[in-house]
């Protein structure tokens, strides 16, 4: 692999594993690091997944298409997240969403069989591997959980306003930076991206949020 091993240590997929055991169980699970520009597909519908990915650097957007065209952004994936396992974990290979990188990306493939089975090397800290997984899994359905709050809502105003108090909650304070553009918003909450825009304006007018490009502020 050519990505520093230091680098791979302070992402929550290895937590807990030192850097020179690191090495060996990444070649022992046969590990391998690509890289795919701005607007590439990592993962198309209806391939099928047989690899856990992790992103090292860069964004994913998880994306599905409905046969009018009409798409939607499930998830948003930035680095230290996983993707792919609900397919490998599942019993479809076959992807029903596609996987686009946002921004130049580069992530690690492990093949997920050898993720799943402890290898006859008895790597050890294999099992710290498969316990952080599971608590990253856990932490994306409560992101999926987020999001399905978000969406359920009746209007388009009380989406964009519970979407603003997650991230005032995760940031701590009422100002705040989204992590996506305008357009990428109203895809995120399933919305058209010229109602979200004439919604946000009026939210404004009204006195209930400060927005500046990706920079919004709470009342």
């Amino acid at each position: 692999m050519s990505y520093p091993l230091h680098n791979l240590t302070a992402l929550s997929l290895f937590e807990g594993i030192e850097s020179k055991r690191l090495e060996a169980m990444l070649t022992c699970l046969g590990a391998r690091v690509k890289n795919v520009r701005k607007g590439e597909f990592l993962i198309l519908s209806q391939d099928e997944v047989r690899y856990i990915g992790v992103i090292l650097s860069g964004e994913v957007h998880i994306i599905h298409e409905d046969r009018w065209g009409d798409k939607a952004v499930l998830a948003v994936v930035r680095e230290g997240d996983l993707f792919g396992e609900t397919y490998v974990c599942g019993t479809s290979l076959q992807s029903i969403v596609t996987f686009q990188a946002v921004k130049a990306t580069q992530f690690l493939v492990l093949p997920f069989q050898k993720v799943l089975h402890v290898c006859t090397n008895a790597c050890p800290f294999h099992f710290q591997l498969i316990e952080n997984m599971l608590r990253l899994l856990a932490d994306k359905n409560a992101k999926f959980l987020e999001k399905l709050e978000i969406t359920s809502k009746k209007t388009l105003r009380k989406k964009l306003l519970t979407y603003f108090s997650f991230r005032a909650e995760q940031a701590g304070k009422n100002t705040f930076t989204i992590p996506m553009t305008r357009t990428q918003l109203a895809d995120y909450i399933c919305a058209d991206r010229t109602a979200v825009a004439r919604e946000l304006s009026r939210m404004k007018e009204d006195g209930l949020i400060e927005i500046e490009q990706q920079n919004v502020t709470l009342y």
